[in-house]
Order: structure tokens, then C-alpha cells, then sequence
């Protein structure tokens, strides 16, 4: 505690003459929780950057941590290149405009080159950006779908996807290096835009990337004949201009805005939690069907780079999963352009481990190579610049998380809502015009490869003494595995920590081929699943079940009963 009261002293005359933050600190003096949950860590800088709740203190995200992450990604670059250059986006987050700014003086004040988008933008434009202008590095500030009081620092690497943990490493070790009252290098950002040394990205880039978007369809055609009726939402985000603006180049005509959720607004009035995983989210959005009965309804996040949906089906409005538009996008892409004669020979698909295994058997019946790969984008994107390195680009159909993150083509290296908004509403058009909703092709699906439910399940730890908690459980759980999870015997689980997978029957051991991570899973007969991990931007323990069976009522029965032993087994 008394180095906690330390840094809240240093801080209070650090932050002298920044009347907001230092005014805040002055608000809390005598109150030692909210001193400890402020200062009793420093935001830690991975492969995700920073994320953390604003406001003053080292455990917060504010204009001091931020300039101290920068100056560490200006050192760690000047350390790796004779010359460097960054691109830098932001959200409609609250201070993301700020940090984003600030970020781009510090780069310029160490002699670093700055691209900035002149307004606010997808995430995916700055993966592309930091590809198209040969930057050795990206800065995105945003904290994705996150309650408002988040925001966050995301950093790419050279190939266009989120930094390796080796570069995360370095960078971090730079980081707490600086002193962030007395350490970071400034310059006045118009001088910094005279001398060249911050420019704005051209609209001739952005242009770009809505061409490389409406390169993807396969059936443009029936886009154009089609009377699909779709609403809209940017949830107060980024997605506003650029998904409207491909929809309405693609054809579309029958386009609803939430108009409550349009315009850019951190404070997401409508929706606290703006996630398009959440019901919540497409509230307004169904009051619209009332008197605009929408074939789809599609939400992207503040920095859309996930997308989430509603389909009208029966009457009804159902909200498809991040695995069953997974799923569906996986099918469609195989399935049209091996009747387009333009799928390759050797097709590859990505996805997260923890999503659906509909996508093994879509993939196995059209001869397509599948890649698991870690939680993470990043991942992906390394499947994909391995490809690239043998001049199999082409071979990439789609990569996806059952987290709503779809990336289709290889012009980003990361999530990209944009493009998979546009082919969500192709593949609606498309099976509307045969008499068929979303829900009716994942239904066919299902009958055809058996059902998977696939739940995903949240245990919150929030402070000091949650992280510990955190820990605490993840690593009793590795030394004690359960031997069963509910009525199932488990067969073998498997520990990324340690590269085992190990059959509880016999002993035998295999190696786990993927990277190290904290992940544990359990596999269960029948191909039941369960892996449990914690959170890479939330002070959460995730739990991802599977559940399959020859029914869609048994296969949920299943991964309920199994989702209610974790619960017991987390207690």
C-alpha cells in the first residue's frame, strides 16, 4: 500500500496543471480502495496494447499512459528501423480523438513518420493502411465493444496484424522505462505537419479499400434484382460512412439507419454495452420492423470490426451467433464458388479454436484445408502472410472468430465488418431469391452435419483481488483436472501452458502444436468440448462449450448440463 501512496502523491503533482485528471485525483484523497484500484498495477502493455477503464492513475487509460505507451513504441522502433513511420486510426470512443493526437506528436517528436486518418475509422483501414504505405507499425484507439467508460491502444506490426508477442515484449520493456511526467518527447502537431512529419491519409486510400470490398461478392447480380430490406446500426461507431457506402455501391436499396444509434457518440446512449453479441444492441433496431419488416438486421461495434445480426424468420426476429454467421459464410463461400468454377485448388480456411466444429465438417465436404488457430486475430493473420510467402494468397476463402470477427480476402490483416457486412447481406439476397431465410440454411446445415450448441459462458473478477483470483483458479484447475464435467467422463485435457494433451485413461502424452497460452480444455465423449481461458482485454474467466447431438433440444440440453458444472467447478 505505501508504494500505492506513492505514486497517488506523484501523480497529484504530476498531473498539476491538467485540471480534469488532477481534480479527479483530488476528489478521491483519504479513499484507499479507489486508490488502490487506480494505482495497485500499471495498464500492461501484450500483443492486444492497452485497454483499461479512463481516468487518472497508472491502472487507467489517460493522456500520461498513453504518451508513455508511444514514447516505448518510439523507442522500440528507432531501436529496430534507421527509419520508421506509423499509422494511426481511432474510433467514436470518448478521448480516443485525443489519444490518437497525442500519439502522433510523441512519433513525431522522435523523428518517427505519421499517417493519420483525418476522421474517425474502422479499425481494418489501419490494417491496411500500415500494408499499402509500408509503416512499421499501426496505432488504433479504441476498446472494440467495451462499456464506455473503456478505451484502449491497439498496435499492429509491419505485416499489418496485431504485434507479436516477442515486439509486445520489447515494447513493453521500453515502456516502463519512461518516466510519464518527465520521459515523453512532444512537438506541436501543425509544426510537426510542416516539417512533414505528420500527414494525413488520402481519400484515394479509402477508396481503395471500398474497391478491394466490392471485389468480394459473388453474385452481384441477384444483389441487384433483390428487394432484401436491411436496418442498419453503427452503434454510434465508426461503420456509419464506410458499411453504408459499400451497401449502397453493391446495390442495395432498401437500407433503414437506427437513427438513435448513427451518429458517432461515446457515450453509446442506447446501448451501454455496445456489442453486437447482445440483444440489447438491436432493441431500436426491432422497434424500427414495426413498420419496416427487414429481412436482416445487422449491428457492427464502435470500431466495426465485428458485426452482429438478426434474421426474419417465421415471423419472427432471431439473433444469429458469431458461429452460425461463421458457419454460414464458411458454406456459402465454398459452396457458390465451387459452382462458379472459381474456388482453388487447395482451399484454406482459419478460424479461432474456440469457434464452432460445424466449420471441420462444412470444410472437410468440400475438400478445404481447415486451420485452428489461437484466440486472436493476430493469428489468423499470420496463417495468412504465410500463405502470401508462398504465393498462395489466393487460397484464402475466409478467416473467423465466434466472436463476430469475419475477415474475407487478404486486403486486411485483421476483423473487418465492412466486407462481412456486405457479404451478409449478399448471402440473404441470395437465399431469398431461392424462398430461404439465414436460419433456414443454418437449419439445413445442421440437419445435414448434426447440431452444435455453442455456448460461451463469462465469469467476471473484477480489481486487484479478482486478478488474483483469476490466477489462482486457472492454475489449480491445471494442477487438479476434473475427471468429469458433469455426466461425462472427460477423456483427455489438454494444457496450452505446458504443450500437453493428456489422455486421463492411460497417461500418454501428445504435443499441443499451437504457441503457448493460459487455455485449458477438456474433451468429452462425443465430441463435447470444453476450453476455459482468461479474457486478453477483460478481467474474465470465458468458458466456450460445445455441445453436439442429433437434435438441436439434446445438443443444447448437453452444453447446458456441462455449463452448469463449470459454474460449480469455478465457485
Amino acid at each position: 500500500m505505501n508504494n500505492v501512496k506513492e505514486l497517488y502523491s506523484a501523480w497529484l503533482k504530476g498531473t498539476e496543471g491538467n485540471d480534469e485528471l488532477h481534480g479527479e485525483l483530488e476528489a478521491i484523497a483519504g479513499n484507499e480502495d479507489e486508490i488502490l484500484d487506480r494505482f495497485y498495477r500499471n495498464l500492461e502493455f501484450g500483443t492486444a496494447g492497452l485497454r483499461g477503464v479512463l481516468g487518472a492513475g497508472t491502472n487507467r487509460m489517460n493522456i500520461y499512459t498513453v504518451g508513455q505507451a508511444t514514447q516505448g513504441l518510439a523507442d522500440y522502433l528507432n531501436s529496430e528501423y534507421s527509419q520508421s513511420s506509423v499509422a494511426i486510426g481511432y474510433d467514436s470512443r470518448i478521448k480516443s480523438e485525443d489519444f490518437a493526437y497525442e500519439s502522433a506528436k510523441i512519433l513525431a517528436a522522435n523523428g518517427i513518420k505519421v499517417y493519420m486518418y483525418s476522421r474517425l475509422m474502422p479499425t481494418p483501414f489501419v490494417s491496411y493502411a500500415v500494408m499499402r504505405l509500408s509503416c512499421q507499425s499501426g496505432i488504433v484507439i479504441t476498446a472494440s465493444h467495451n462499456p464506455s467508460k473503456y478505451n484502449g491502444y491497439k498496435c499492429y506490426d509491419p505485416r499489418g496484424y496485431q504485434m507479436t508477442e516477442e515486439a509486445a515484449a520489447r515494447t513493453y520493456s521500453f515502456i516502463c522505462k519512461t518516466d510519464m511526467f518527465g520521459g515523453i518527447k512532444t512537438m506541436d502537431f501543425d509544426e510537426a505537419k510542416a516539417k512533414g512529419l505528420i500527414g494525413y491519409i488520402s481519400d484515394d486510400i479509402i477508396e481503395e479499400y471500398y474497391a478491394l470490398c466490392l471485389s468480394r461478392p459473388l453474385h452481384p447480380e441477384i444483389v441487384k434484382q433483390s428487394d432484401v430490406k436491411i436496418i442498419y446500426s453503427p452503434l454510434n461507431g465508426t461503420g456509419n460512412i464506410p458499411v453504408r457506402t459499400v451497401l449502397d455501391r453493391a446495390g442495395y436499396k432498401n437500407i433503414e439507419v437506427v437513427k438513435e444509434q448513427e451518429l458517432p457518440d461515446g457515450n453509446f446512449p442506447t446501448c451501454p454495452y455496445p456489442n453486437p453479441e447482445i440483444r440489447q444492441v438491436f432493441e431500436c433496431g426491432l422497434e424500427m420492423t414495426k413498420d419496416f419488416k427487414a429481412d436482416l438486421l445487422l449491428a457492427t461495434d464502435p470500431d466495426c470490426d465485428r458485426v452482429g445480426t438478426a434474421v426474419l424468420t417465421h415471423g419472427e426476429y432471431a439473433l444469429l451467433t458469431g458461429n452460425d454467421i461463421g458457419a454460414l459464410l464458411v458454406n456459402y463461400l465454398l459452396s457458390q464458388r465451387k459452382a462458379l468454377g472459381t474456388l482453388p485448388e487447395n482451399p484454406v480456411v482459419v478460424k479461432s479454436f474456440v469457434s464452432t466444429k460445424l466449420v471441420d465438417r462444412i470444410c472437410a465436404k468440400y475438400g478445404a484445408k481447415l486451420v485452428d488457430v489461437l484466440t486472436g486475430f493476430k493469428y489468423i493473420g499470420e496463417v495468412i502472410t504465410g500463405l502470401e510467402a508462398q504465393g498462395k494468397k489466393d487460397d484464402f476463402i475466409i478467416g473467423f472468430e465466434e466472436s463476430y470477427g469475419y475477415l474475407i480476402g487478404t486486403h486486411a490483416k485483421d476483423k473487418d465488418a465492412v466486407a462481412a457486412s456486405l457479404m451478409i447481406c449478399e448471402m440473404t439476397a441470395y437465399y431469398k431469391s431461392q424462398g430461404k431465410t439465414l436460419a433456414d440454411v443454418l437449419d439445413e446445415l445442421y440437419a445435414e452435419f448434426g447440431y452444435f450448441s455453442n455456448k460461451l459462458l463469462n465469469f467476471a473478477y473484477e480489481g486487484a483481488d479478482g486478478m488474483a483470483k483469476m490466477a489462482e483458479i486457472m492454475s489449480s484447475t491445471a494442477a487438479n483436472p476434473p475427471a468429469s464435467i458433469a455426466d461425462f467422463e472427460v477423456l483427455r485435457h489438454y494444457n496450452y501452458n505446458t504443450s500437453e494433451i493428456i489422455d486421463n485413461r492411460t497417461g500418454e502424452k501428445e504435443a499441443i502444436t499451437l504457441p503457448k497460452s493460459n487455455i485449458l480444455a477438456y474433451e468429452l465423449p462425443g465430441g463435447n468440448f470444453v476450453i476455459m481461458r482468461p479474457s486478453g482485454t477483460e478481467p474474465k474467466i470465458k468458458i466456450y462449450i460445445t455441445g453436439i447431438a442429433e437434435t438441436k433440444e439434446k445438443a443444447s440440453e448437453i452444453a447446458d448440463s456441462i455449463g452448469e458444472a463449470m459454474k460449480a467447478l469455478l465457485k
